[in-house]
């Protein structure tokens, strides 16, 4: 996806984006996502005072392994968009909020890494299958949502694991 910047502000106009994106990519930088459907891009492009502003919204359906018992979960991520070009040499007056416009070299702008980013730091950083899920058993391996283990719950500081012998009655 590539606006040609120059000649989008020129014109003054307002563009529509509408595109389904491969999201294979993020199988590849996350370990935890087991599969991702297209990535759909539904953006407005449009031309102000010298300033490109391109705002929409990405939504994606992934499926994660949950982070406590590693069972699938499917969760639907849509992403406000927002972010705002201008070129590199010009110099536009009363602009507030200068530092978050991205200034562009060349003559057009790829969206496609900036739309990725986007959605990459959307996902969320643990994904679980319920708030409260159990999880695995630290000794077996068991699903603590499923079944009960059996295994024992007591933790012994490794230090005075000795001194647990010292106790037993016989």
């Amino acid at each position: 996806m590539k606006i040609q910047l120059r000649e989008f502000l020129s014109k003054g106009t307002s563009v529509p984006i509408r595109e389904s994106l491969n999201a294979d990519w993020l199988q590849q930088v996350r370990s935890d996502v087991i599969s991702a459907s297209p990535l759909e891009v539904d953006l407005t492009a449009t031309a102000t005072d010298g300033i490109a502003h391109v705002e929409g919204k990405l939504s994606v359906e992934v499926e994660f392994a949950c982070s406590r018992c590693l069972e699938p979960v499917k969760e639907q991520i849509t992403v406000p968009f927002h972010e705002r070009f201008k070129p590199a040499k010009a110099k536009i007056e009363n602009l507030e909020n200068e530092e978050e416009i991205i200034a562009v070299e060349e003559d057009s702008v790829d969206l496609d890494p900036i739309v990725e980013e986007t959605m990459l730091l959307s996902l969320p950083f643990i994904p679980l299958c319920d708030e409260d899920c159990k999880g695995l058993c630290h000794t077996c391996g068991t699903n603590l949502n499923v079944e009960n283990c059996g295994c024992s719950k007591d933790v012994i500081d490794p230090r005075l694991a000795a001194l647990q012998d010292f106790f037993k009655k016989e």
